[in-house]
């Protein structure tokens, strides 16, 4: 049976108390702020807290000092307020503050493995560590950058290791909108700019990105520009120094990029004038693993031929992996994934493509429900085949899971 300090309102206290002893659990103290919960953590060790989502109840500071002491914390908010605020501390188990006991019992007895925190990792302070950076390119004509980049982002987030997704396309960004959150606000513009002065650090980053909540798959996400104009923001000085402390944050940088490699100062006479290119090119160069998609028809195929040159072009040296989406008899005829397996070979000298199969049902209730393939439709052909691209190329293993990691993950967010 769990030890509990409550950290709640005295309605709610009320409400659970008697359901939690009749539980067999023991109740070490009662308190109604963060303050008065620092205090009693002094003199007394409880496995789990149970807290209410407001400022007054949940900082920072208590939260470090739960994971230092190995605490299992559960939120309960009251309203999205609440709920944003958790998300914003990094919390990532957060039910609703109207639930019965026996919902809140399955996380104190089981809780959920979802990514940690990010910057708490138990390594000493300077600790040097460097994510890898997977870039995600396609072509022209939509071939679904987009839609892998969030999933591969999504299946890494579930192995266990923590993720930020980076919309960098400077033509149409388009993560916040296939997640269905707010891009007034771009964060990669954001990010880039704070790096531009040196002032990207691990605590802005955590204002300007949004998190994604799932309770196996939950990652961090720099939205994309909001206004293709403003694509001067992302010069490559800029990219490359949030690239850079991305991967001291996190495990797994993946970018978003845009289509286009053209070099920019062919096109223009200033040489020091900004590049449109820039960004997905910088991207592209310093990614550790390009992931290259294109569409599984006549067309499609047509169009990343012609630009998979000017991909291996720019990145000479850089592990490239080829997925072709929407993989489907009625585009290319009988046995299509033989079809698009020679096709690759005979006129491109690609061997052993990933085959994403054609799954357009799930893929819209993905984009309806502003959710990963894994949380709107977790037996999806196409999900499947990103899944296992991601655990045999990618993450070469799970990442080490203990029994309670120091950042023990958090959120399960009611639906």
């Amino acid at each position: 049976m769990a030890a509990i300090i409550l950290v709640l309102d005295r309605h709610t206290e009320d409400r659970l108390l008697a359901d939690i002893v009749e539980q067999g659990h023991s109740v070490l103290a009662q308190v109604r702020t963060a303050a008065e919960c620092m205090l009693a953590l002094a003199h007394i060790a409880p496995s789990v807290l149970v807290v209410g989502a407001r400022r007054e109840t949940l900082t920072g500071e208590l939260l470090s000092a739960c994971d230092g002491r190995g605490i299992r914390v559960i939120a309960l908010a009251a309203s999205d307020r609440d709920r944003r605020y958790a998300a914003t501390l990094g919390l990532l188990e957060v039910l609703d503050a109207a639930v019965a006991w026996p919902e809140i019992e399955a996380l104190v007895h089981g809780g959920v493995v979802v990514p940690m925190r990010v910057g708490d990792r138990g390594r000493s302070v300077g600790a040097p560590r460097a994510g890898r950076v997977v870039a995600v390119w396609g072509p022209t004509g939509a071939p679904g950058r987009t839609t892998l980049a969030i999933n591969i982002a999504a299946e890494i987030a579930a192995a266990g290791h923590t993720v930020a997704l980076a919309d960098a396309d400077t033509y149409s960004g388009s993560v916040a909108a296939s997640l269905g959150m707010l891009d007034e606000a771009p964060g990669f513009a954001a990010a880039c700019r704070l790096a531009g002065s040196d002032s990207l650090t691990q605590s802005e980053f955590e204002r300007i990105a949004q998190r994604y909540n799932s309770p196996q798959g939950a990652f961090w996400v720099l939205t994309g520009l909001g206004r293709p104009s403003r694509w001067p923001e992302l010069s490559a000085e800029r990219v490359t120094r949030t690239i850079e402390a991305l991967r001291l944050w996190v495990d797994y940088v993946v970018i978003d990029t845009g289509f286009n490699l053209e070099s920019d100062e062919e096109l223009s006479s200033d040489v020091f004038a900004p590049r449109r290119n820039a960004a997905t090119v910088t991207a592209l160069r310093a990614a550790d693993h390009v992931v290259a998609c294109g569409l599984a028809d006549p067309v499609g195929m047509g169009r990343f031929l012609r630009a998979f040159g000017d991909l291996t072009d720019v990145i000479s040296d850089t592990a490239v992996s080829v997925l072709m989406n929407r993989v489907r008899q009625s585009a290319v005829g009988l046995d299509p994934a033989g079809q698009v397996i020679g096709a690759l070979r005979r006129f491109g000298a690609i061997e052993a493509p990933v085959l994403v199969p054609n799954d357009q049902a799930s893929l819209d209730v993905a984009v309806l429900t502003g959710r990963t393939l894994r949380d709107a439709a977790p037996k999806s052909l196409a999900r499947a085949s990103i899944r296992r691209f991601v655990l045999t190329t990618l993450v070469a293993a799970p990442a080490e899971r203990t029994a309670r990691r120091r950042s023990l993950a958090r959120t399960l967010v009611p639906r």
